[in-house]
């Protein structure tokens, strides 16, 4: 719940932000020169690809978030395997051999988007996070059918 909080608070600061920009750029705009107005649509811009980038991202989140809650449903979601160290993070060998065991079953079942699922599971405990959001990706393509299966 308390991810969910300050993922709302920073995408409604980033929101306002947004909002913010786009207005000075809309005055830029109305002032009437060649140089105001270009600068003005340049200023316009960057809200516009951070509000397609917020708005992408929550997609991603929603739509993991969704398969997680299936999976957890059926009972499917991994066992927490780690090791945790004193400070309480988690061991890298531990993650190690929990990453390897993931990606084996995914190999076993490439079409499968639990097993993928399961392997960007893997990924962010092995800290791992641009393979993390690429496995995760897989699985809601998969899951939504908009992949088609390995032949």
């Amino acid at each position: 719940m308390r991810a969910k909080i300050s993922y709302a608070v920073t995408a409604a600061v980033l929101v306002f932000y947004f909002l913010l920009v786009g207005s000075r750029g809309v005055m830029l705009i109305q002032s009437g020169t060649l140089l105001t107005v270009t600068f003005g649509v340049a200023v316009l811009v960057l809200p516009v690809i951070g509000l397609w980038f917020l708005w992408k991202n929550t997609q991603f989140v929603r739509r993991a978030n969704a398969l997680a809650a299936e999976l957890e449903a059926e009972g499917g979601l991994p066992p927490d395997e780690l090791r945790r160290l004193p400070s309480g993070r988690v061991d890298r060998d531990s993650a190690d051999e929990v990453f390897a065991k993931r990606k084996a079953e995914t190999e076993a079942a490439p079409d499968d988007w639990r097993s993928w699922f399961r392997l960007a599971v893997a990924y962010h405990d092995a800290r791992d996070t641009p393979r993390a959001r690429k496995a995760m990706q897989r699985a809601i393509a998969l899951h939504d059918g908009r992949e088609t299966p390995a032949t």
